[in-house]
Parts: structure tokens; C-alpha cells; sequence
């Protein structure tokens, strides 16, 4: 452990020290410092005169307030902020505000500190406000940017903050999603900007100098096969080639735990509808079902007798559907872990099976070049759906089972008529395999993956194609909407998994409202390959073994972005989907 903190009051005691205090005041007290254009913030707090002028604004907000609650809220906030204080002419002095904390000297003692932290809501509102005042105090630009590494580190939501003109050195800020955050006008030096996430970010008038950043990455994972959310959306299940299922952290893109079992590449994942068991199948031919919450193996159904290319929870939760290369569909009993039918009729490999949402029915897709339904009481097929030229790579019901689409090998979607058994609109506009469709909570929208690198977001009404997600470098094996419908994951052959901000325009966020305000004066060619670029589809989160860097419509306008040797980064951020403002013709 290193020794600089000998003799000195532990930082997370200090930090403890506002663990108390109502953390909207952080925000409050900020707001006010910024307006003031307050250089002194210690010197500022500590005038009476001040500390009476704060009182009153801080109050202010305070609606339908007695006499009497005044009194006692005054006396509140004079105590928080004297705390407040208090806790920065400590830090002031503190190697926390002179020390590299994210140095390898350092290391020990900084993760003891998060472990202090992580938890508390305050003392993280607090760091917030740290970094905050870097914009205004130069004398405590240190501890902001020790502030900033830490919470990165814990992983803390840090997308769509406003960070104008904050001042970060000596630090690093590796894997950092900074995802539609507004850095204009601020100053980095010396700063790890590895893997660090800046798509959607406002990059204008920015003094970034002296940036670690190695361009080139290698990852060390595997194929990403399928990729499943929980029911609550906070889990994300893969299957890779690596022939293990991840359980992922949505918010942070954290591990929370890998399942080894399989013998094979694992091919498909599914929840069960009340989350607590997953389903996976395999190239060993297995179907397994897990206890999400144990992270243990439950049960291991064997009857296929190739690989295991689909599984698919009923609605209740009682039955498991999978399709195999050995041309039929299994009916499973997920109590017991009994085979209730076999479904045989497909003369080549069953890529994909689904079920309607009333349960009664099961769609399969086949390398057959067919689609079928059968009736899961009776085993019996009740439609046999053609038009595809080429193998059925994935089939999905629409939410209100109305309607089923298909992807093909033939480049194709289909979308059909579940009743009559026709075919309603031929969805063309990949180049390649489509590998992947699912539909959105709302049934208003199609996602599908293919061979040619591509996502495609379709309206179902009309059959046209709304946008076009381009970051990965391969081929998409997977897309899955996340229950709220603002996400979709989808998961590749380049070994990662992006998770894409897909909301409605009327969900767009302020920093978005800003975005757009911006991109209205300039003739800058930004989502060329999407129709509808107020759709707002941004990568939000990579997901790989080795963070890459990424700043896919980030807009920069000027300033400087140098590595150490002076080597201009800004044709690293054009090559990652930044557009540089002042190459463009304003309107």
C-alpha cells in the first residue's frame, strides 16, 4: 500500500463526512457556484454574507413552506453547507487533490475507497460535484479528476451530463461511457482515454493534450451467438463460440457471472418469462435450464440428436420449445424435464422456433426454406408457409400474434398474416444473410441482423425501413428489444455486443433537443445510411474483452485533440462516426 496517506485523515472518512448531507443540494449549490462564475469556492462558501445568500436561493425551492419549517430548513441547509465546507478545505489539502488516484501506486488504496463509496448515493452526488467545480476552480482540478476516475470505476451512469468546461488531469478515464455528454469547451491533459465511449457527445472548443489512447485493439473473446434480456431488463444473457452463456450487467456492461457447462457453441439463450430460469441450447445437442438467481444448472434435457439452434419459453413458463439440426422441434416440460411431443415434418436443419403469445401455437423455420405452424395440444401442423427461396434463419410473433416474421438466407424478411397464412409485406434492404428479426414490445417495430454488418429498424405498418444501425464489423448474429423497447441489443461475429438507443422521438432527451438544434445549422452528412435520423439510434454501450474506442456521431467544432507526441486524434474520431462541424458549409 502506498504510503502518501501517512499522517493524514483517510479520504473516504472525509468523504463519509457528507454522507449525511440531502444529495439535491450537490446540484443546488453547483448551479448557483456556475452562475456566479465563483473562482474561489471555499473562499466563497466561507462568507457569511454568501452562505445567507445561498440559504435564501436553496429555500426558494422550497414550495408551501411554514414559518416555522423555514426555521428549521435554514437551519438544515446552514448545517449541510458548512459540512460541505468543512469536507473541501480538507480535500484541498489532502493528496486526493495533488496524487494521481488512478496511478498503479495508488491502485490499493483507490479500490479500498470504492468499496467505501460505491453504495452511497450522496457521497457519489458528491464526487458529481467535484468534478463540477473543476469548470470554475483551478485549485481543485485534481481531486475533480480523481472525482471523475472513480466514478467511472464504479461503474456510476455518467451518459448525458453536462461537463462544459471542466478541467481533468492526470488521470484515466478507460472504458468510460460518456454517451451523449456535453464536454464543450473543457481541458484534459494527460488523461487514458482507452475504450472510452463519446458517441452522441458535444465536443466543441475542447483543449484535450497529452491523451493516452492506443488506436488499435485485438479482442480475446469469441462469436457472440444470441443474446436474450431478462423480463426486468437489467440482465442480458449471451451464447458464444467460447461455448459459455455471460450473464451481463444492461447499465454498466459488467460480467455478473459466466456458465460453463456446454460442450459446444452455445447457439441460443432465453428467460423464462418470470426470470428466474434461462434456457440454453447448444452445438452438443443439449437443451440446459439454469437457476438465474444460484447461477446453477437445473436440469439437462437430451433427445436431440444435433445441434440445439433455438429455444423459446411459452408465455406461462411451462414448456420450452427447441429446434434442432436434427430437423425436429421438442416440446419440453420445464417442471419436470420431461419430453411431452416431438414435432416432425421439416426435412432440414430447424434454425429458429417460437411460440404465439396465446401459447397455442409454435413457429418453426427451417433450413427447409419453410415455415410451419403446428398446434402445440395436439403436435399437428397447422400451416406450412412458402416464399422464402433459402434457408429460414429466425422466426418471431408480433406482440398481439397477429402477424409472424422470417429472415432468410435469401436476404429477405418476410411478415405474414398468422390467420390466413399469407404473406403481407416483403421487407428487402439488407445485402446479405438476415440472420436475426425480432419485434419491438409495442409490435410497432421490426429489428433484424444479417451478414452484411447491418441492423435494420422497419415499420411494421408499412413495411418500410426506418433506420440503419451500423457499428459492427461483422456479421449480426442476434437482435433482441429489452421489455421497455428503448433498447436493442444485438449481438456479432467481431466478438461484441452493442446496445443501441432505440427510443421514440417524444422520449428524446434535452442533450438530444440540443444535438439536433446543432446539427440544423450545418450540411454535415451524419446518418447517411438512416432515413430518419430524429429516430436518435446511438450505440449506448459496447460490449466486448477489450474496451474499443468509440464516438460514433459525436460533433466536434475546433480545439485541440492531441495525443502525446502532438498527433492530431481528431481523423481517429472521423473514422469512428464523429463529424468535424468546421469541414461543413454552414446552411
Amino acid at each position: 500500500m502506498s504510503g502518501s496517506f501517512q499522517g493524514q485523515e483517510a479520504i473516504a472518512d472525509i468523504l463519509s463526512q457528507v454522507k449525511d448531507v440531502n444529495e439535491l443540494l450537490f446540484g443546488v449549490l453547483i448551479e448557483i457556484l456556475l452562475k456566479e462564475q465563483v473562482q474561489d469556492c471555499i473562499g466563497y462558501l466561507s462568507d457569511y454574507r454568501n452562505q445567507k445568500y445561498l440559504e435564501s436561493q436553496i429555500l426558494q425551492q422550497a414550495e408551501n413552506i411554514t414559518q416555522v419549517d423555514k426555521q428549521q430548513k435554514l437551519a438544515v441547509i446552514g448545517n449541510e453547507m458548512k459540512q460541505i465546507t468543512d469536507v473541501l478545505k480538507k480535500i484541498k489539502d489532502h493528496d486526493f487533490n495533488y496524487q494521481d488516484f488512478s496511478s498503479f501506486e495508488n491502485e490499493e488504496s483507490t479500490l479500498s475507497l470504492i468499496q467505501s463509496i460505491k453504495d452511497n448515493r450522496r457521497i457519489i452526488e458528491f464526487l458529481l460535484f467535484l468534478v463540477q467545480i473543476t469548470s470554475i476552480d483551478k485549485t481543485l482540478i485534481q481531486c475533480g479528476s480523481n472525482s471523475l476516475h472513480i466514478l467511472v470505476k464504479t461503474k456510476e451512469d455518467l451518459r448525458n451530463q453536462k461537463f462544459e468546461k471542466i478541467k481533468i488531469k492526470n488521470t484515466s478515464l478507460e472504458a468510460a461511457n460518456f454517451a451523449r455528454c456535453n464536454f464543450s469547451e473543457s481541458q484534459f491533459n494527460n488523461v487514458n482515454i482507452s475504450g472510452i465511449n463519446l458517441n452522441g457527445a458535444l465536443l466543441f472548443n475542447c483543449k484535450w493534450r497529452n491523451l493516452k489512447i492506443p488506436v488499435l485493439y485485438k479482442l480475446d473473446s469469441d462469436c457472440v451467438k444470441s443474446v436474450c434480456f431478462s423480463p426486468d431488463g437489467n440482465t442480458l444473457a449471451s451464447g458464444s463460440n467460447d461455448q459459455s452463456i455471460h450473464l451481463l450487467d444492461v447499465k454498466t456492461g459488467q460480467y455478473k457471472t459466466k456458465l460453463d457447462v456446454h460442450r459446444g457453441t452455445v447457439w441460443s439463450v432465453c428467460f423464462s418469462p418470470n426470470g428466474n430460469s434461462l434456457a440454453s441450447g447448444s452445438n452438443d445437442g443439449s437443451v440446459l435450464l439454469w437457476d438465474v438467481k444460484t447461477r446453477k444448472k437445473r436440469a439437462e434435457l437430451h433427445a436431440h440428436t444435433g445441434t440445439v439452434y433455438s429455444v423459446c419459453f411459452s408465455n406461462d413458463g411451462d414448456k420450452l420449445a427447441s429446434g434442432s439440426g436434427d430437423k425436429s422441434i421438442r416440446l419440453w416440460d420445464v417442471k419436470t424435464g420431461q419430453q411431452k411431443v416431438k414435432f416432425d415434418g421439416h426435412s432440414d436443419y430447424v434454425r429458429s422456433v417460437c411460440f404465439s403469445p396465446d401459447q397455442n401455437t409454435l413457429a418453426s423455420g427451417s433450413d427447409d426454406k419453410s415455415i410451419r405452424l403446428w398446434d402445440v395440444k395436439t403436435g399437428q401442423q397447422k400451416a406450412k408457409l412458402d416464399g422464402h427461396f433459402s434457408y429460414v434463419y429466425s422466426v418471431c410473433f408480433s406482440p398481439d400474434g397477429n402477424k409472424l416474421a422470417s429472415g432468410s438466407d435469401d436476404k429477405s424478411i418476410r411478415l405474414w398474416d398468422v390467420k390466413t397464412g399469407q404473406q403481407k409485406y416483403k421487407l428487402d434492404g439488407h445485402s446479405d444473410y438476415v440472420r436475426s428479426v425480432c419485434f419491438s414490445p409495442d409490435g410497432n417495430t421490426l429489428a433484424s441482423g444479417s451478414d452484411d454488418d447491418s441492423i435494420r429498424l422497419w415499420d411494421v405498418k408499412t413495411g418500410q425501413q426506418k433506420a440503419q444501425l451500423n457499428g459492427h464489423s461483422n456479421l449480426i448474429m442476434s437482435v433482441c428489444f429489452s421489455p421497455d423497447g428503448n433498447t436493442l441489443a444485438s449481438g456479432s461475429d467481431d466478438e461484441s455486443i452493442l446496445l443501441w438507443d432505440v427510443q421514440n422521438g417524444n422520449e428524446i432527451s434535452s442533450a438530444y433537443k440540443i444535438y439536433k438544434d446543432i446539427l440544423a445549422k450545418y450540411k454535415a452528412p451524419l446518418f447517411l445510411n438512416n432515413p430518419k435520423p430524429e429516430s436518435n439510434n446511438i450505440t449506448i454501450l459496447r460490449i466486448s474483452q477489450t474496451p474499443l474506442f468509440q464516438a460514433q456521431g459525436a460533433l466536434i467544432f475546433k480545439g485541440d485533440f492531441l495525443n502525446y507526441d502532438g498527433y492530431d486524434l481528431r481523423p481517429l474520431f472521423k473514422s469512428s462516426g464523429s463529424s468535424i462541424l468546421e469541414e461543413f458549409q454552414q446552411k
